[in-house]
């Protein structure tokens, strides 16, 4: 793990003394409940759902609850020499929010006012720790919608997706996060508060700040407020068509042939033999056995088209091999049929530690695509699972190693590798919405190139010069 600090490492003498202060001002500046460092609350935030990234202990968690908390917290660390490791609910995937050395773990999780809801203008405004399906159900009842609905949705900040641009389930035709944020309020490196964006519609004064942030980690500031766009609720009528497939390839093939076809689904998922029977094993929900592959999607046009595309969807998935094909219109069973899907991750950590992927490819190479994580999981002897939203190619092979074998997880990070190699090969991008973080570095610094990689370390020291915030993560340094 590299970042911009100074070179010489302090004595053990004076890591104790900066300790010693650090806690010392964050006492005096917060109250003492905002103020953890026991061993277990340590522990219980130092790393993300990451597991398999490095991360260091803290020297304090701090549980922020207003924009002053922040501050407070930022120009300690500048001012010692330390680090802020920003955090919202801890649900990401890439070790973005793992605590580094000498660093302060700063939690947003209770700032969670919803602020305004402008129905008019159509926009809303969240304190970070706001949780996306909160927002959600408050912006459904001005008649409006918030699209962006990562996996985590039920427990994802709303402040930790606009720092990794999360995406989810329906952004392969509604988008992803960024596409949605409006403005942010950040706190900089130096403690200062800005405001970035804009609550128009339009507008394009000076560069484009707000769309920097968003997807950018904690590395060039923290995140305290997020306004958004919301689009009306009105005029959509969901209808789910699931296939059940013979094989992975098939399933890549629908969905190859579902892209091509001009139709833009409101969902288009994968989910394989290994995901099915582990959500089936846990929550038995009845899911189909004997089959390999299951490609649940969702059109939402109104009225007589929405039909005529569903009935198109459910054709093509027949015409690529599919077994079985399920429809369903009533709200409750499309629920029921995409709850798999949202349910698998979890299913799958019951299984042992997961290695999460997150590449992301043209859809027409979905189909290659899969098949070479098939020859990765033989070649390497591993369990790989896989899930995807496989509409816009955003493929999330799960590689599985049984809890405390080491060979295992060895074997594990080498088909991790080589799967972003492949996926480059194919034209496509190491992370489509989970970020780089720690564990998509090296894809990273292979894709971006030295000379893209040297512009991400310009805006760094221009933001950030004394790399107080969450060094080392978002881009090779």
């Amino acid at each position: 793990m590299s970042h911009p600090v100074p070179t010489e490492d302090p004595s053990v003498d004076e890591q104790e003394t900066v300790h010693r202060r650090v806690v010392a001002g964050l006492r005096a500046a917060l109250r003492p409940d905002q103020v953890l460092t026991d061993a277990a609350a340590l522990a219980a935030y130092a790393h993300d759902d990451a597991e398999w990234a490095p991360f260091e202990t803290p020297m304090a968690v701090v549980l922020a609850e207003d924009e002053g908390d922040v501050v407070a917290v930022v120009r300690l660390a500048a001012a010692s020499g330390v680090h802020v490791v920003a955090r919202g609910a801890g649900t990401g995937l890439s070790g973005g929010a793992n605590a580094v050395a000498r660093s302060i773990v700063l939690s947003l999780e209770r700032m969670t006012r919803i602020v305004e809801i402008d129905a008019a203008e159509r926009f809303a405004v969240a304190e970070a720790g706001v949780i996306n399906d909160t927002l959600r159900l408050a912006v459904a009842e001005h008649g409006l919608w918030y699209p962006p609905d990562p996996a985590s949705y039920r427990i994802s900040t709303i402040g930790g997706n606009a720092a990794t641009n999360a995406g989810g389930i329906c952004c392969v035709k509604y988008g992803v996060t960024r596409d949605y944020v409006l403005g942010l309020r950040v706190v900089l490196a130096d403690g200062e508060v800005v405001d970035l964006g804009r609550r128009t519609a339009k507008g394009v004064t000076g560069y484009d700040l707000t769309a920097l942030l968003v997807g950018s980690e904690g590395t060039l500031g923290i995140i305290t407020r997020v306004t958004v766009k919301l689009l009306p609720l009105a005029g959509r009528e969901e209808r789910a068509i699931v296939g059940a497939f013979g094989s992975l390839r098939a399933a890549g093939d629908a969905v190859a042939a579902i892209s091509a076809s001009g139709i833009v689904p409101a969902a288009l998922e994968i989910i394989d033999r290994t995901c099915i029977e582990a959500v089936d094993a846990w929550q038995a929900l009845g899911l189909p056995h004997g089959v390999d592959t299951m490609l649940p999607a969702k059109v939402d046009e109104v009225g007589a088209l929405g039909e005529r595309h569903a009935a198109s969807v459910a054709g093509l998935m027949v015409d690529a091999g599919a077994l079985a094909v399920e429809r369903a219109a009533d709200a409750e069973e499309v629920d029921r049929l995409f709850l798999a899907r949202r349910l698998a991750y979890p299913a799958l950590e019951r299984l042992g530690p997961v290695l999460t992927e997150d590449i992301c490819v043209p859809r027409g190479a979905v189909p290659e695509m899969l098949t070479r994580i098939q020859v990765v999981a033989r070649e390497h002897d591993v369990v790989i699972a896989n899930i995807a939203h496989a509409g816009d190619g955003n493929l999330h092979p799960l590689i599985i190693a049984p809890e405390g074998d080491d060979a295992a997880k060895a074997r594990a990070k080498l088909a991790f590798d080589r799967i972003v190699d492949e996926c480059r090969r194919l034209g496509g991008t190491v992370t489509g919405e989970h970020g780089v973080g720690l564990l998509k570095l090296p894809g990273a610094r292979a894709e971006l190139g030295e000379r893209v990689v040297a512009l991400h370390a310009s805006i760094k020291q221009a933001l950030d010069p004394a790399g107080t915030l969450n060094p080392g993560k978002a881009f090779p340094a």
